[in-house]
């Protein structure tokens, strides 16, 4: 957390704050990642039982740029709940790295593995890109 504030200049948040506590400024955009399967449903089904998910939820409502990089491995990638879910907050404005171009879901119990090759850069480059003004059309 320390490195992460002394490069943005604000602090990292993991809990709410108390009552009267100044609030956190509203981000520029939001990478989550990894981003696991009971982390992508939960947040499309509106549950916010964590601070982390009770913020992607508000954001998400305040049209904040966002950006997910999944983890995930092929078994619950094709659970109709995961594809609803995914489909549901796409629908929202949320922007999904998943399938061609973005991260590919692994076979079952590989994961351990394949933390070390995880794709960072696809987020970093997709919140990015969100973060640089339209050129205007001529």
């Amino acid at each position: 957390p320390a490195a992460i504030a002394d490069q943005t200049g604000s602090p990292v948040r993991s809990q709410y704050s108390k009552p009267g506590s100044p609030r956190s400024l509203i981000p520029d955009a939001i990478l989550v990642a990894p981003a696991t399967y009971n982390t992508i449903n939960k947040w499309a089904h509106g549950i916010s039982d964590t601070y982390a998910l009770g913020i992607l939820s508000e954001d998400t409502g305040l049209d904040v740029p966002i950006v997910v990089l999944p983890f995930v491995n092929t078994a619950l990638a094709s659970r109709a709940p995961f594809r609803r879910s995914v489909e549901s907050l796409r629908a929202e404005g949320v922007t999904i790295l998943l399938g061609p171009g973005g991260f590919q879901p692994h076979p079952p119990r590989t994961g351990d593995g394949l933390i070390g090759s995880y794709p960072w850069h696809l987020g970093l480059d997709e919140a990015e890109r969100m973060l640089v003004p339209a050129l205007p059309n001529p």
